[in-house]
């Protein structure tokens, strides 16, 4: 993949992990890969860039500064101002660790809050049989 395009917070030629600020560009959604897998296939070609951490079992959604602060979702954690996210290099879209499970573009950057919300309610309310 050629990355020719990179948002400020992002270094597009670093092949390291990065820790950046969440709260400034964005807040992160925090979910375990079992929630967030179901949400994920819900929300289809809606969805906005998404990290894996494959060792972790977790996943991050992107969505606007300030947004989701006020959810009480169970297992859902959303990080903003004060708290820092590791964020994988561009071009890392497969594991092992942390990888970009939907790769960050300037087509793919935020995922709309509220569809984020409705998707993982569903997916809490009717989980996936293991």
């Amino acid at each position: 993949m050629t990355v020719s395009w990179a948002p400020r917070w992002m270094c597009s030629y670093s092949p390291e992990v990065r820790t950046v600020p969440a709260g400034r560009w964005w807040n992160a959604v925090r979910v375990p890969v079992a929630l967030g897998v179901p949400a994920l296939t819900a929300l289809g070609d809606a969805t906005g860039a998404v990290i894996e951490d494959g060792f972790g079992g977790i996943m991050y959604w992107l969505v606007p500064p300030g947004d989701g602060a006020d959810w009480r979702l169970s297992g859902v954690q959303v990080l903003g101002a004060g708290c820092h996210v590791a964020v994988p290099p561009l071009r890392r879209t497969s594991g092992p660790g942390l990888y970009w499970r939907v790769p960050l573009s300037h087509d793919r950057y935020w995922t709309d809050t509220a569809r984020l919300g409705a998707a993982l309610t569903s997916a809490a309310q009717f989980p996936a049989p293991l």
